[in-house]
């Protein structure tokens, strides 16, 4: 039986016109891409909030900055993924005080890290940037970042003082504990959004760990599906708890990540995600390295973002031209100022289009990805129509690619869609997307301007 939304819904057409373009978005200290004509937007500011997408520890010219890389004595001091992460937060620290914001007005940090060996050095540093409490923040695995020797990413978004967003850190006590080298708050507010830690199968109590035992049983491997396990356990053990703890609750959940660390798990994860909502959030699967976690067995982290449950804000369903990538998703959601995409790929029609097939005849003609990338663009931007904005207003652009040697060819594109302006931009390597034969999966997020 199919579940119908109480949502309201807007929907994107394939013919639609282009309504008058609004910009609302700034970017903040652009810097030149090396050895490109595109350009890269440290930060950008939009309306109330802040976003500083793609941070590392570079200084826009080296790939890594020198002192990071310190080559002729890279043993001397301290560890080089200390050395990163400082850097990185000297970066993120930087576009904040552009937008007239600090430290202590971020919401949310998302983590990415090649090895495990780089999230002791920056969790130290995390906790001397923040001196206090730590925004909700999620860390998992991936498989390469876009310059050599880069071991951490981080993804930042923030309140701008005195837009209305005070940023509020809750003091619940959380369904399970909060390890002190993490040291996150259990949720945070701002404004009518709440944002909370993402979730793993993780024991509740240290002394029954590595995984909870809900999620261990013993004849699991042959008696029960352990990414149903871990999805279902993580979902009314701990999302919920923590969702109700911050005042709001799954249904007002608006936009989730979900990292998955094995592709089979696709469609069983899909069945336990759908069946607890009526109007799933925008939903984007990220694969992660395999491990994928800190805790090598996990299979799944969730990192969500949510709505007051008794907050003013509503949450809006938008279609798009294309049917979403899983049947049951929901191609965007808009709340307030912000529009959240789930995860777009060059699928129309039900399939890879074939200007991204490659053909096995006359293999060195056509670019898959720019098809690709076009693609997704037109999606987008339907999309975005519906919504009231445009994909110039993009504030968070995550690509996540099978093949990093397509990025040249990919911010060309992406340069000529949104004629020459700085691109809120990250780029990850990842070892699979969900459609056979693809090379990248976009991740966006999008302002809103004022009507």
């Amino acid at each position: 039986m199919k579940r119908t939304s109480r949502a309201k819904t807007s929907s994107a057409t394939k013919n639609a016109q282009p309504a008058t373009e609004q910009i609302s978005v700034e970017p903040l200290l652009p810097v030149s891409i090396p050895h490109t004509d595109a350009r890269l937007a440290r930060g950008m500011r939009a309306g109330r909030w802040v976003f500083a997408t793609g941070q590392s520890g570079t200084d826009y010219v080296n790939g890594l900055a020198p002192e990071v890389v310190s080559s002729d004595s890279p043993l001397n001091g301290v560890a080089h993924s200390k050395r990163e992460a400082r850097r990185l937060y000297k970066n993120v620290k930087e576009v904040l005080a552009e937008a007239g914001a600090g430290i202590p007005d971020v919401v949310r940090v998302d983590q990415y890290y090649t090895t495990e060996r780089a999230m002791h050095p920056y969790h130290e540093t995390r906790h001397e940037v923040f001196n206090g409490p730590i925004p909700p923040s999620t860390s998992n695995l991936h498989q390469r970042f876009s310059r050599t020797g880069q071991t951490i990413e981080v993804q930042v978004m923030a309140a701008i003082p005195g837009s209305g967003l005070d940023v509020k850190h809750h003091t619940f006590t959380p369904s399970y504990k909060i390890s002190p080298v993490s040291g996150y708050s259990p949720a945070l507010s701002a404004g009518d959004f709440r944002f909370v830690p993402g979730q793993t199968a993780e024991a509740r109590k240290e002394n029954e760990g590595p995984l909870d035992p809900e999620v261990r049983h013993p004849r699991a491997l042959w008696r029960q599906w352990p990414i149903k396990l871990e999805a279902d356990f993580i979902i009314n053990r701990k999302l919920k708890s923590c969702l109700e703890g911050a005042g709001a609750s799954l249904e007002s959940v608006v936009k989730a990540q979900i990292y998955l660390s094995d592709r089979e798990d696709v469609p069983a994860f899909n069945e336990v995600w759908l069946s607890h909502f009526k109007t799933p959030p925008a939903t984007s699967i990220i694969a992660t390295a395999s491990p994928g976690f800190a805790i090598n067995a996990l299979r799944i982290e969730i990192n969500t973002i949510s709505l007051a449950t008794k907050g003013k804000t509503e949450k809006e369903v938008i279609r798009g031209p294309e049917p979403p990538l899983f049947d049951g998703y929901v191609s965007a959601i808009k709340c307030g100022d912000l529009l959240f995409l789930s995860g777009l790929m060059a699928v129309e029609g039900g399939r890879l289009i074939d200007e991204a097939r490659v053909d096995p005849r006359q293999p060195f003609y056509g670019i898959p990805v720019k098809a690709e990338l076009r693609s997704i663009i037109r999606q987008a931007e339907a999309i975005c129509r519906a919504a009231g904005t445009s994909l110039r207003n993009a504030v968070r652009i995550q690509q996540f690619h099978t093949d990093l040697g397509d990025l040249p060819a990919a911010l060309e594109v992406w340069n000529d869609t949104m004629d020459r302006a700085p691109l809120p931009l990250s780029a990850i390597e990842c070892p699979w997307v969900a459609v056979p034969g693809a090379r990248v999966m976009v991740d966006l997020w999008v302002h809103i301007p004022k009507s």
